[in-house]
């Protein structure tokens, strides 16, 4: 759609519609373009609104922390929308059972149920982003997936229906799972176990103590870029790196850590084409040197 009549349709959202907006400080690679369309939906009744004055004729992209996104230096064609604070609320609902918004930092769900003295969300605090994203990838560190504590998802289509999903009919898989690529997240409900708080504390210290010791933090990078081919070897993603690309290999300011392999870096200014060639370049040697087909863990905006 033109730019000029999404203007039209989209006026009565006023400084919440931006367009030609610029996403790159919007992303922890510090990399990327503009989107054509930006929305911050202020709340559900807006959201359904706004998608409902779209009417599906746009490419839709939800944005969450940012923390495992790769977006384009050109201009994104479509939409992106990103989630406000109304979306951002984390309540009890009964003894071991949380409901969390779709924009909720998994680092604030992971220390909220040790406030409130449940277990088995520990390892959310060493994973970065938000629940929305969390639950899309099944994503999971130290033999945990959000699966394991998932008990429904609220979600609406991109012409505005509202549903919830039980998570007994999702079918989860290793960072994945059957849910329709079109539907926005807006809340889950999730499960845990009654523990003590000294315990729950203990454990989060242990994992944040493993993860420091061996991944990169507070620099521009995006997570786990590859996924473990769990299906194809048992080595991990970053032996079969390890053994099939020179570690030194960089593509303009796009290199691989020093710390963890698995983990590409923005060592400055870093283009979107620096860092996919960096993708693809180890890939195409692991594949080469070992037979494996790797598979992207972070997402691809362009």
């Amino acid at each position: 759609m033109e730019i000029e009549k999404l203007e039209k349709i989209l006026s009565e959202f006023g400084d919440n519609v931006k367009f030609n907006y610029d996403l790159k400080k919007k992303n922890w690679f510090n990399i990327g373009g503009k989107s054509k369309v930006y929305f911050k939906a202020d709340n559900l009744k807006e959201l359904v609104n706004f998608l409902k004055k779209l009417n599906n004729d746009e490419k839709i992209f939800i944005l969450g922390a940012g923390s495992n996104t790769l977006i384009t230096d050109k201009i994104f064609d479509g939409v992106v929308i990103k989630l406000s604070k109304n979306f951002n609320n984390i309540t009890m609902l009964r003894d071991e059972i949380i409901i969390a918004g779709s924009a909720v930092l998994d680092k604030s769900l992971s220390d909220f149920a040790m406030k409130n003295n449940l277990s088995g969300f520990e390892f959310l605090s060493c994973i970065p982003g938000t629940i929305g994203g969390g639950i899309r990838m099944n994503a999971g560190c130290f033999e945990n997936e959000f699966k394991d504590i998932l008990l429904s998802v609220q979600a609406i289509d991109k012409i505005g229906n509202v549903k919830t999903l039980s998570s007994k009919n999702i079918n989860f898989e290793y960072r994945k799972s059957n849910i329709p690529d079109d539907l926005i997240f807006l809340s889950a409900s999730f499960k845990g176990i009654k523990s003590n708080k000294e315990k729950i504390s203990d454990k989060i210290i242990s994992y944040k103590t493993e993860k420091e010791k061996n991944q990169p933090t507070k620099i521009k990078t995006s997570g786990s870029t590859f996924k473990n081919p769990i299906f194809q070897t048992d080595k991990k993603v970053w032996e079969l790196i390890k053994e099939s690309v020179p570690l030194d290999k960089s593509f303009g300011d796009a290199c691989i850590s020093k710390k963890h392999c698995n983990f590409f870096v923005n060592k400055g200014n870093a283009k979107f084409e620096d860092m996919k060639n960096l993708i693809d370049y180890v890939a195409k040697n692991v594949l080469e040197k070992t037979g494996v087909r790797l598979e992207k863990e972070i997402k691809i905006l362009e």
